[in-house]
Order: C-alpha cells, then sequence, then structure tokens
C-alpha cells in the first residue's frame, strides 16, 4: 500500500505579503523606546496613530493615511499627558475619535478634526480618572456604543459609560478587582459578553464584564500566557506566551473548559513577546513576535489540528509594533485580506504589508470576502449595561454595498425630528492618492433620507454610471466602474439569451398547436 503525504485544501494557502513601496511609507518617525508590550500604533480607513517620543509628558501623531513620504519635524501632535502614552485604540463606531492611556492614571479621550492639524492638540474632550497607577491598556466594547475598559497597574480593569454630557468622568460604571497582577492583554467574543485577560501571575481568566465574576480560570504550569485573544465563533480562546523550557509558544484553549489546552505549538527559542491578530472572517491567525522581522500565518479550525501552518512573511528589519487595518479599509481590487503597519524604530519608519490571495481575475471575489463587522453600533450604551447582548452590523465589502444586518439602533436622547429608515445604505469610496476604502465623510441628512421611497433606493444605471455612487475621481474609481459596467453587460446578455430561447420556444408552441389544428 502506497502512502499518500496528508495534504490540505485551502483558498489561503499562496497568501503572501506584499511591504509598500519607499514612497508609499511614513518616514523620519521618532517612533516611542517604551518597552511596554503594546502594539503602539492604532489604523482607521483615516488615519494612523503612532506613540511617539515627548521631551515633556506623553504625546502621539495622528497621521492622514494619504499622507505618506518623509514626516515634517515640526509636525504637530496629540499632546495632553503629563506621562508617556502607554496604549492608543481608535473609536470602531467613529473614525474621528481615539483613547489614550497614559503613565499618568488617566485615560483621555480625543476628537481628531476632519482637516489637517496646525498646531498641537492639548485640549480631550473626556478625561478619566479612576486609577491609581499607571494605565496599561485601552479597549472598546465591540459592540455597543460609548463602552471603554481600561487596565492599569493597580491590578483593576475599569468600565467606563461615556455617554455623558461630564467632561472629567471619575467614577467608572464597574471595576473589576479579581487580578493577583499586572493586566497584560484583553480580548473580546464576537458580541462582548465575555472579556478574556492574561496577568502577570500568567493566568487566563474569562470574565463577564457587566458583572466582574470570574466564569473561567485556566492556571497551567505547562503554559505560562501573555497575550490572549477569542477565536470568532469557533468557541475557542489562543495563547502565546512560553513553555516550561522557556520556548515561546502558541495554544489552543476550549472556552467551556481551560483546565489544559487543547493544542500546543512550540515556536522558537527567542525572548519577544508573541502578538496574535486574528480574522475571524477568513479563520487566519497571525502571529507578529516584538523584535522579529518575519510575520508568521496559520489557518484556524474548529477540528483537530486546530492551527495549521501556512507560510511567513520574512523581512531583515524588527519590528517594535504593529498597528492593523479594519476590514473595511483594505483595497479589494488587489485581493487584500489583511494590513499590517510595521514600525521600525531603527529607521524611523512605518512600513505597510497588505496579505494578499493571488488571483489571476481583477473582478470582486465573494469567496473570501464574506460579511465583515461594520462601523456601526448594534447597542447603547444602556442597552449593554441593561444586559443586552447583539452581534455586530454585518456589512459587505463589495464596492457601494448595502447594510446586511438592520440597524435598531435609536439615539439615547429623544430626537427633535423624525428618525431616518434603519437600513439606509453605507457607501464606499477610494481615498485619493492610497488604494483604499473608506466609508463617505459626510452622511445623508436624517430628514431627508426619511422622504425617500423604498423604490428610489434600488441602483440605477444611466450611461454605465450607478446614481448612488459618486462619479469616478481616481484610476481606482474608474477601474471599479468598469468592473461594475461589465458585470452589468453580462447579466444584460444573460437576460437577453433567455428572452430568446423563451421566445424560440413559445414559436416552436404555437407552431406544433397550428399543425395540430389543421390535422383536425
Amino acid at each position: 500500500m502506497s502512502w499518500h503525504p496528508q495534504y490540505r485544501s485551502s483558498k489561503f494557502r499562496h497568501v503572501f505579503g506584499k511591504p509598500a513601496s519607499k514612497e508609499n511609507c511614513y518616514d523620519s518617525v521618532p517612533i516611542t523606546h517604551s518597552v511596554q508590550d503594546n502594539h503602539f500604533c492604532a489604523v482607521n480607513p483615516y488615519f494612523i496613530a503612532v506613540v511617539t517620543e515627548c521631551s515633556c509628558g506623553g504625546a502621539f501623531f495622528v497621521i492622514p493615511l494619504n499622507q505618506t513620504g518623509k514626516l515634517d519635524p515640526h509636525y504637530p501632535r496629540v499632546c495632553g499627558h503629563k506621562g508617556n502614552v502607554l496604549d492608543i485604540k481608535w473609536n470602531p463606531f467613529n473614525d474621528f475619535e481615539i483613547a489614550s492611556g497614559s503613565e499618568d492614571t488617566t485615560i483621555k479621550i480625543w476628537d481628531i478634526p476632519k482637516q489637517l492639524l496646525t498646531k498641537n492638540l492639548t485640549a480631550c474632550k473626556k478625561e478619566l480618572m479612576g486609577h491609581t497607577r499607571r494605565v496599561g491598556l485601552v479597549e472598546w466594547h465591540p459592540t455597543a456604543s460609548n463602552i471603554l475598559f481600561s487596565s492599569g497597574y493597580d491590578f483593576k480593569v475599569m468600565v467606563w459609560n461615556l455617554d455623558t454630557n461630564e467632561s472629567v468622568i471619575m467614577n467608572p460604571v464597574r471595576t473589576i478587582s479579581c487580578h493577583q497582577g499586572a493586566i497584560l492583554s484583553m480580548s473580546f467574543n464576537t458580541n462582548g459578553s465575555l472579556l478574556a485577560t492574561t496577568c502577570k501571575d500568567r493566568k487566563i481568566r474569562i470574565l463577564d464584564p457587566r458583572a466582574g465574576a470570574v466564569l473561567q480560570e485556566a492556571s497551567c504550569t505547562g503554559h505560562r500566557a501573555n497575550k490572549v485573544l477569542f477565536l470568532g465563533s469557533l468557541n475557542k480562546l489562543l495563547s502565546t506566551g512560553t513553555s516550561r523550557w522557556n520556548n515561546r509558544q502558541l495554544a489552543v484553549w476550549d472556552q467551556d473548559n481551560l483546565s489544559q489546552p487543547v493544542s500546543e505549538t512550540d515556536l522558537d527559542g527567542s525572548s519577544g513577546v508573541l502578538f496574535p491578530f486574528y480574522d475571524a472572517d477568513t479563520n487566519m491567525l497571525y502571529v507578529v513576535g516584538k523584535g522579529d522581522g518575519n510575520i508568521r500565518y496559520y489557518e484556524v479550525s474548529a477540528d483537530k489540528p486546530h492551527l495549521s501552518y501556512l507560510t511567513e512573511y520574512r523581512s531583515h528589519s524588527p519590528q517594535k509594533g504593529m498597528g492593523v487595518m479594519p476590514k473595511r479599509g483594505l483595497d479589494v481590487t488587489s485581493c487584500e485580506i489583511f494590513r499590517f503597519y510595521k514600525l521600525i524604530t531603527t529607521k524611523g519608519l512605518i512600513e505597510p504589508i497588505s496579505m494578499i490571495v493571488p488571483r489571476r481575475s481583477e473582478s470582486y471575489q465573494e469567496d473570501i470576502y464574506p460579511p465583515t463587522a461594520g462601523a456601526r453600533p448594534s447597542l447603547t450604551a444602556q442597552e449593554w449595561l441593561r444586559g443586552m447582548n447583539k452581534e455586530p452590523v454585518m456589512v459587505s465589502l463589495r464596492p457601494c454595498s448595502e447594510l446586511l444586518s438592520p440597524q435598531p439602533l435609536l439615539p439615547e436622547r429623544p430626537p427633535s425630528v423624525s428618525t431616518a429608515p434603519s437600513n439606509q445604505t453605507e457607501k464606499v469610496v477610494v481615498e485619493v492618492g492610497r488604494r483604499t476604502f473608506s466609508p463617505l465623510e459626510e452622511k445623508v441628512p436624517r430628514q431627508a433620507a426619511a422622504e425617500h421611497r423604498p423604490e428610489e433606493k434600488t441602483s440605477r444605471l444611466t450611461n454605465g454610471f450607478d446614481m448612488e455612487c459618486p462619479p469616478p475621481k481616481t484610476e481606482n474609481e474608474l477601474l471599479q466602474m468598469f468592473y461594475r459596467q461589465q458585470e452589468e453587460i453580462r447579466r444584460l446578455r444573460e437576460l437577453l439569451t433567455q428572452r430568446e430561447v423563451q421566445a424560440k420556444q413559445l414559436e416552436l408552441e404555437v407552431k406544433n398547436s397550428r399543425m395540430r389544428s389543421e390535422r383536425f
């Protein structure tokens, strides 16, 4: 009997990393030299935020995404903290709002102007004061608006409700005090009903974020966890850490039983912290080592083996941290499924790295772009605090597509005018100078949207132009319109062919009926 090697079919088997050219990188950026094990970078479809060095207090840059090249030495900063900034996160439902945590024990919420900064931004929108020691992590809730989590070196996780008129918030809505050391990482499940944490004691805990109760706790001596994250809807956790022989290690855990990991994978003997990034749409896991130059990626499945190694992107430049672009900011025309922003401290460089699925066709690839979480919350802060859970509002990445989930969210304050229909389309345009997609800045006014009739929401083509989409302004937009025209032409040809066949069949039936009538 012949031996057959195990072969695993996968559409992501040949994914490769493509670094941006020199003119599309961000050069001469004074990246922070902090030893904190954080990403130090946050990205959305409009801006890239990077923690930087500052002589007095902490600061970070907010750079427009299309402003590549060499950074001006006098470029304005966001510098309202009195201590070094340790973590920054963009609001997933507002591309112009960012949260920052600092060594001065405070969290600040910043409103970033839509136009370019002309001077240093020192006035924050809100200031959260509750921690007694430095704040190491901040994290936005994935489905509820205006809910922020923070963890500090006082061993506490605090839950903040930002839906208030107060500019200084002194009391969080919940304080979780179950940890015996500094919190190293936080991760939410898909609907935000569970929170997973790792602590300095190397234990993994699954918490109820509203009640603060510990639901599961792992204290496996063979795996000392450093970072943890939920693996989407697979009912699994993944942690990175070290084995008892100090080898860097990946461990997969059953979410309902943390007594032992279901699988362990040893990587190497390096000492840098491993940062995991999971793409729930493609079930791909990217592992980035601090101080390494490579990015390993795996395909994750619910069945054994849970991690299937694909390949890795290699580079000679070590990374200090990583930023990740949300799915709605990717370039679907080049089959880009993930994008990193690599911080290279030794060169003062931020290098975008695109993960691309090689495809010959230039049309939209539906199979590698399933519905993904959009930029609209599914819950208000009060609804979440009252115990409601909802899945994220899903959108399609196809240009000019509509929301796939209804939007039931209503404003928490009484509206003065009638609200718009809940299924308004979330339009997508191409950002000028960058091959990235982002939501429109200007939204349709509620009063005008309410006057739209249902029949007016259907797509209308005039001379090949979609009347609901803006006219092309760049080469990428023109290509998108060309692809839409080709698809429309194919559809019309198929429809015409069907009509011709039906006409021939009808003509044949009429002829046969005449022949029968002549016989009788």
